[in-house]
């Protein structure tokens, strides 16, 4: 498509220090924005993991911030919902998709900015005044909720009879959560125009890196499924706050008062919350799978092995991820034939994801591998994807599911394939794209030894959770020391958060090295890892409109690299056939 269809997102250059860093609307600034803000909530929603491990390897130990004594119950349950809801919205959503989409989509596809400037700054505003409302949960009366990420009714919704911080930290937490969907909203509208409307001239559909494609599955994705999770939040509003009753049955009691609602289903905010929470799991990670993609193919100096097949399993999981959110409700009482269903669709998503894996392993194959940095990171994604993903299935049977459901064995599988590969795909997408960003190299060996601590503490924190699970240890329990069948299980739990403390305190490795290299990094060139897509065809780091107002033109694919009989092993997307170099 011509350049000239998206004339409508160019904007002047900001004049003074609050347009150009504060309120910008220059898709690099607010990329680079949302990166901080998920860097900032990471650290948080890392610090309450912590002390949920203190209390879970020590239960009869005080500690900071928690009153003489032991943690209570409510205290530790406090710390889950906000672990789990800052870490899901703010880190996995926030960094892979509205962070580095921002921040190299519109340049990968030879674009100015965002279709909608002013609508991109909106979108990152609201969503950082989610982010205060859901730290604000914390200093209110009663303190945070404990209701868990998911905010299951009637528990979520009947107000602070319910317990701490079931009052006004739980409706804190639901604001915070609508406000997040409306900034999600906003930027999927914004990544879904500015992908089908401002590629430059030569960059069909089928030239797109797959990164593009990605966050372009993932806007779709976020588009349909925080609809329904904002209408979800509202309901929920009101049966808080307008004694309707949406969620809440007829006969509960609480604290030996009887409930004055009626007619409500609690199942009917797990049909709506799920529709949402399966999307969300390939929000967190589809970016991931393409900041992988591309960095394997450039530092296997090979182009991505099946690039079509690499397209249609990104939409074959987009689609599929809609069709399958029963299977987080098996044990809900469902019918067994939905039941069945559900299952063959969860089993059945795992044959893009397959393709995925086999293509990521058919591009490594017989390459020239240059591990740098960003290429550990991308091997370690898919290490951990795969990990992660092979409990899948064992989840997807209703027969199994009914058994594991409530055990640290689905910790383990949604931290390894949802979490902690995402990150890492987060890691090997900030130190690719740091030199462009900021015009700085990071330190190689820093990146190195932050990798392995990190690679082998992640696996050395959730591998151990499989096996408990398996040996029936449930899940959203704060002690367990009272069980006779758990006693023996103590002492893993005291080595699962020996692991976590020494992998987090590596993270300071990765700050250290990000923040020393900002200052005094190694200059970068234009295109320092030699690659082939349009943003190391600019500037470190690009000008305000990306090119300078010469718009580039497309002459080929993305992935064009060692290809026989040029001299050179890569061909930028740029280059026209006749600029070609032909090997002597």
């Amino acid at each position: 498509m011509s350049h000239a269809a998206g004339a409508h997102a160019v904007h002047h250059a900001p004049q003074g220090f609050i347009r150009k860093y504060i309120f910008s609307m220059d898709h690099k600034v607010i990329g680079i924005q949302y990166w901080f803000l998920a860097l900032t909530a990471v650290f948080v929603g890392m610090a309450l993991s912590l002390f949920m491990r203190l209390r879970l390897a020590w239960p009869t130990e005080s500690f900071p911030f928690f009153g003489e004594g032991p943690m209570t119950p409510e205290a530790y349950l406090s710390l889950v919902t906000m672990h789990g809801t800052i870490m899901v919205f703010f880190v996995l959503t926030t960094a892979p998709q509205a962070g580095f989409g921002n921040y190299a989509l519109p340049i990968q596809i030879g674009a100015a900015d965002m279709a909608f400037p002013f609508l991109n700054m909106m979108s990152f505003w609201v969503t950082l005044t989610g982010f205060f409302v859901i730290i604000a949960a914390f200093l209110v009366e009663g303190g945070a909720p404990i209701g868990g990420w998911t905010g299951y009714p009637p528990l979520s919704a009947v107000g602070e009879i319910a317990g701490p911080g079931q009052g006004l930290g739980q409706t804190l937490w639901i604001v915070s959560i609508a406000l997040f969907a409306v900034g999600s909203l906003l930027g999927s509208l914004n990544f879904i125009t500015t992908t089908l409307d401002l590629r430059t001239k030569g960059m069909s559909l089928m030239r797109m890196p797959l990164t593009c494609w990605a966050w372009f599955v993932t806007a779709i994705l976020m588009l349909l499924s925080f609809a329904v999770l904002l209408a979800a939040g509202i309901l929920l509003l009101l049966d808080r706050e307008l004694g309707t009753s949406f969620f809440i049955p007829a006969g509960l009691v609480f604290s030996e008062q009887v409930i004055d609602h009626r007619g409500g289903s609690p199942l009917l905010w797990q049909h709506l919350f799920w529709f949402f929470g399966h999307p969300e799991v390939y929000i967190a990670i589809v970016p991931g799978m393409g900041v992988t993609s591309q960095i394997l193919s450039t530092f296997a100096r090979k182009p991505i092995f099946g690039y079509r097949a690499m397209v249609f399993a990104l939409v074959g999981i987009g689609a599929l991820g809609f069709l399958v959110w029963g299977h987080h409700m098996f044990i809900s009482g469902m019918s067994p034939y939905s039941a069945m269903v559900f299952s063959v669709l969860t089993l059945a998503i795992g044959v893009p994801s397959a393709i995925k894996t086999f293509n990521w392993i058919g591009t490594m194959w017989g390459g020239q591998i240059r591990f740098t940095t960003p290429m550990l990171y991308a091997i370690g994604f898919v290490s951990l994807f795969v990990s992660g993903g092979l409990s899948g299935p064992f989840l997807g049977q209703p027969a199994l599911d009914l058994y594991l459901h409530d055990t640290y064995f689905v910790v383990a599988h949604f931290h390894l394939v949802m979490g902690v590969a995402a990150i890492f795909g987060m890691f090997a997408g900030t130190v690719y794209w740091f030199p462009k960003m900021f015009g700085r190299m990071m330190n190689e060996t820093l990146g190195k030894v932050h990798f392995w601590i990190t690679f082998f503490g992640v696996y050395a924190i959730f591998m151990p959770m499989h096996y408990i699970g398996i040996a029936g240890h449930p899940r959203r329990y704060a002690e367990t020391s009272g069980v006779d069948y758990l006693a023996s299980m103590q002492p893993v739990h005291e080595f699962i958060s020996i692991a976590a403390m020494i992998t987090i305190a590596a993270q300071l490795i990765f700050v250290i090295n990000f923040f020393w290299s900002l200052k005094k990094g190694e200059k970068a060139s234009e295109n320092p890892w030699e690659a082939t897509t349009l943003e190391w065809t600019v500037p470190s780091p690009p000008p305000h409109d990306n090119f300078g107002g010469n718009y580039p033109v497309v002459h080929r694919g993305p992935y064009e690299y060692s290809v026989p009989g040029v001299a050179q092993d890569y061909i930028l997307q740029t280059t026209p056939d006749s600029a070609v170099v032909k090997a002597k």
